[in-house]
């Protein structure tokens, strides 16, 4: 199972995530994030947009690659994969 990591910040919307260790089957991007989404409901919606694309502030890796298309989550996930998803802060 693909063992997935969260940006630490993600954690204060997704409090029940923190601490835990996180392994889904899926084998692609999209897999990981409808897996996810059924662990923590509303996070499919938070880190992609009403059409299933990745939003603009939120990146996923997968090994040391970043998701390439951004549309569909169709990158390639192998059940040893380590993926990584990430959110942008910003501010002033």
């Amino acid at each position: 199972m693909a063992k997935v990591e969260l940006a630490r910040h993600l954690y204060a919307f997704f409090p029940a995530l923190e601490g835990r260790e996180i392994s889904v089957e899926a084998d692609t991007a999209a897999g990981v994030v409808a897996a996810m989404e059924k662990i923590a409901p509303g996070f499919a919606f938070y880190i992609c947009d009403e059409r299933g694309s990745l939003r603009t502030h939120v990146n996923i890796f997968i090994e040391e690659n970043l998701v390439a298309d951004r549309k569909k989550l169709s990158d390639k996930v192998k059940p040893d994969s380590n993926v990584y998803i990430l959110q942008a802060l910003s501010g002033g």
